[in-house]
């Protein structure tokens, strides 16, 4: 009876997929710099707005979880370009360890603070 359960699973899931193409896609990034992922110039800076965690993503993909790599209200970021259905390619340093992460978050979450870059 499980064998039968797990095989209705796994058929489910491969049909859910087939329905669903979005669900198939693979987590691979889009490329920047085209009419579908434009790129800043220069980058912008960024805080973190609302409540809660903002989760980061491999692609800007809702299936492409970071898993435990998130950043909170306050945070600041760089973001490289953004999509036309919302998602940002950003970059977090950590201000006390100076570790970088980079990926994608939705973009309703970031407030434009600036721009990156020598000062003049």
């Amino acid at each position: 009876m499980r064998l039968g359960r797990t095989l209705l699973a796994v058929a489910c899931g491969a049909a859910l997929l087939g329905q669903f193409p979005a669900l198939a896609e693979s987590c691979k990034e889009p490329k920047t710099g085209t009419n579908k992922v434009p790129i800043f110039s220069p980058p912008l800076a960024n805080v973190v707005t609302g409540t809660g965690r903002l989760q980061f993503y491999s692609a800007p993909n809702f299936s492409c979880l970071m898993d435990g790599v998130f950043v909170i209200p306050k945070d600041k970021l760089v973001a490289y370009a953004q999509t036309d259905d919302g998602w940002s390619s950003v970059m977090y340093i950590n201000p006390r360890t100076g570790n970088d992460v980079s990926g994608w978050v939705r973009s309703e979450r970031l407030k434009v603070t600036g721009t990156m870059g020598p000062k003049q």
